[in-house]
Order: structure tokens, then sequence, then C-alpha cells
């Protein structure tokens, strides 16, 4: 099993040096024991109420980037405090990546309403990533109904004579546009396509499309 150690002390000052050394020994003894296989170390000398920490967000690339399996910490408050802890714990438990601590001597022991918590969270994601997909079939249905048809506009989409994909496909948003489309209905059925764009993008392009046609 590939693991990753995160160490933590809440300052900065040259004392807590010796702690963050201290936990690094005693977590890659802990996961030796545990019979993992050490990665990568990170730790940080920052609050645990922020998130915005470089060696917890280096962590989280890493695992997600590595297909790593489990987090050593010495407790969970060295993951954070707070509304920050949970998110982190939630963000873990996405990658399906399990946290030890040295404290609860294995996998970290969680109370109900933490457990209740996270469960609520990935719930919610759950829901939010089917009203996205939702939002996508339909935009795409409503323009297919106005007669867009997207295999003709884009050369990777089966026209071997259409243009290449752009990153900001403004003819498209012209197009729909035109055909009566919404901005938000022109967004998802562009996200449908696979271009990563916003509504607000969208509306800016077609406006600037506008200005500089129309004036």
């Amino acid at each position: 099993m590939k693991s990753v150690i995160y160490c933590r002390v809440s300052t900065d000052k040259s004392t807590q040096e010796t702690s963050l050394e201290r936990q690094e020994e005693e977590l890659i003894d802990f996961a030796k024991k545990q019979g993992s296989e050490v990665s990568q170390v990170f730790a940080d000398q920052h609050s645990g109420y922020d998130v915005e920490r470089d060696g917890l967000l280096e962590m989280l690339n890493y695992v997600k980037e590595n297909d790593i399996k489990a987090v050593f910490v010495q407790d969970e408050t060295r993951i954070g405090r707070g509304n920050g802890r949970m998110a982190v714990l939630h963000l873990l438990q996405k990658t399906n990546t399990t946290v030890y601590t040295l404290q609860d001597k294995g996998i970290l022991n969680l109370n109900e309403m933490d457990s209740m918590l996270l469960e609520i969270l990935a719930l919610v994601e759950e829901y939010q990533r089917k009203i996205h997909n939702a939002k996508i079939k339909r935009g795409m249905k409503r323009a297919i109904s106005k007669g867009y048809r997207p295999e003709k506009n884009l050369k990777t989409r089966g026209n071997p004579e259409g243009r290449e994909r752009i990153d900001i496909p403004v003819d498209e948003i012209v197009r729909l546009r035109n055909a009566g489309l919404t901005y938000e209905e022109i967004t998802s059925t562009l996200k449908g396509l696979g271009f990563n764009i916003s509504k607000a993008t969208v509306h800016r392009r077609y406006m600037e499309f506008k200005e500089t046609h129309e004036g």
C-alpha cells in the first residue's frame, strides 16, 4: 500500500521545527508497522484553520495524481481544524484514501457527527453532478431541436473538412444564440462537447462578437 505522511505545527517558529522532525520520524515508523510504503512526506508550519497551506495542497495533488491510498498523520487536528478539517477529509474520501493516525493507532476514528457530515457531503456532491449532467443533456437536446448539428462543425466530431477545436468556439456561441438558446443553455451544450467554458465567458464573447460585427 502506497502512502504519504503529512506533518503540521501551528506556527513558523524555529522551535517548532524539531516537532515536525519528530512527527516525521514517528509517522515513518508507524507507516512501516502498518505495512505501508511511504512515497512522500509533506509538512506545514501553519494554522489548521487555514486550508491554504502549501504542504497540504501539494499533498492533496500528489495523492490524486499518484493513486495514494493512505495518509499518515499524528492526529486528526494535523489535517486541519473546524470546517477546514472536514473539507480535507471529504477530498481524501473522494480519492478513496484512508487516514491513519498515531493517536488512534490505526484508521482515523471519526465520531458519529463527522461520519454523518461526510455522508451528507458525498450525497450533495453526487446530486450536484447529476444536476450538472442534466443541464448539459437539456442544453444539447434544445440545441439539436433548433437544428444545431455539432458533427457538421467540429473536425474532431466526424467532419474532416470542419475546423479544429479551439478553446473558445465563438462561432458556435453565435450559432446557438441565434437559435434562441439562453447563455446558460449554450454553456451547458458546449460543456457537453468538451469545452471548459463559463456562462460569463459565453456572454462576454457573444457581446464582443456583436460589437465587432455590428459596430
